[in-house]
This record gives C-alpha cells, structure tokens and sequence, in this order.
C-alpha cells in the first residue's frame, strides 16, 4: 500500500501561483509514475501532469508552459507549481502514485492507482 498526503491548495486570483506537494509513504519502492489530476463536479478526472520512467514528464495540453512538475530527489515527493493560473484551472487536484507491472510502460491500464484526497484550488478575483 502506498499512502498519499497532499498539500499546497488554496484560492488565488488569475494570472497568480500555485505550487501543490504530495508525499508518499507506504511501499514507495514499487511506485513507478507519480502525477497529478484534477476534477471539478460532473466531469471525470483528467491528467494534469506526471512524472513517468526515466524522470520524464508528460503534460496535459492545457498546462504546458504554465506548469512544472518535478520529482523529489527520493523520488517519494512530487510537486506541481501552477503559473498564470485560469478560472478554468480551478478543480479539486489529486496526486497519483501508479505501479505498473513489471515491463509496461505507462499507464498500464492493469496497474494499480493510489491516491491523495485531493486539494482544492480555486481561481477567482
């Protein structure tokens, strides 16, 4: 089991900063990808950002080049620092640790998914 604990949330206006953490604690060992999705009430959840194989990051369209995801140097943290944040951008964001099998790159539709609570964010003036 991996346990997920997020931070960082919050309210700020358009155009402002944000940066989310996540640290994990459990079997970490195991966890191959760790990221960041987001939800808002009647859609489904959607990737923001991860951190995969190799340290390599993959983004979803809507945030590149606004936000920047790193990986701890015990590869048990992940961040998330959101610039020239949009009302659009506002959603409940969850942090992801995926174990995939042994061989499959991500996402293995077969692997397992831990996650966070979730942290809100809310972009309003």
């Amino acid at each position: 089991q991996v346990q997920l604990v997020e931070s960082g949330g919050g309210l700020v206006e358009p155009g402002g900063s944000l940066r989310l953490s996540c640290a994990a604690s459990g079997n970490t060992f195991k966890i191959g990808a760790m990221g960041w999705y987001r939800q808002v009430p009647g859609k489904e959840r959607e990737l923001v950002a991860v951190i995969i194989a190799n340290d390599r990051a993959v983004y979803a369209d809507f945030v590149k080049g606004r936000f920047t995801i790193s990986r701890g140097d015990a590869k048990t943290t992940v961040n998330l620092q959101m610039n020239s944040l949009k009302p659009e951008d506002a959603a409940v964001y969850y942090c992801n640790a995926h174990i995939a099998r042994n061989g499959v790159p991500w996402p293995d539709k077969n692997g397992v998914n831990f996650w966070g609570e979730g942290t809100s964010v809310t972009v309003s003036s």
